[in-house]
């Protein structure tokens, strides 16, 4: 009895050991949370995946060389009912974008919302605080 309540006990132990590395997994500590960027590029890769689908784009850098851009987004289960599909994006499409920057300033971040070349946005329904991509600030 005494030795079964011990692996009990012990594997009960283990499971919650394991499991604070994958809540850990979902933080936001790379992002800057509550600074929004907004950029205009052309898509050349939408990779639709599990655990998160990824947007890579290329943009103009001030200096005229090509900046490459990928953002994150949740799993594609997850965002299909904000509209978006393994469709989205195709290699070419101009796409404004705007994101939660990575503190680091690197050409990355969490995709926020993206207005595709027909005028339309995704995620469907979201607000950008009254703010259109025109009048959001480029960092």
């Amino acid at each position: 009895m005494r030795n079964r309540l011990t692996r009990t006990l012990a594997v009960t132990l283990a499971f919650l050991i394991v499991s604070v590395p994958l809540l850990a997994h979902h933080g936001a500590a790379q992002f800057d949370v509550g600074k929004k960027v907004t950029v205009k590029g052309t898509v050349t890769e939408w990779f639709w995946s599990n655990p998160h689908c990824f947007l890579r784009f290329d943009t103009a850098g001030a200096d005229g060389q090509v900046v490459h851009w990928a953002v994150e987004t949740q799993s594609g289960p997850n965002i299909l009912p904000q509209g978006f599909s393994k469709q989205s994006f195709k290699v070419g499409d101009e796409v404004t974008v705007t994101l939660e920057p990575v503190k680091n300033g690197r050409p990355m971040g969490r995709l926020l919302r993206v207005v595709l070349p027909d005028g339309s946005a995704l995620p469907l329904g979201a607000t950008d605080a009254g703010q259109t991509p025109g009048n959001t600030p480029q960092n």
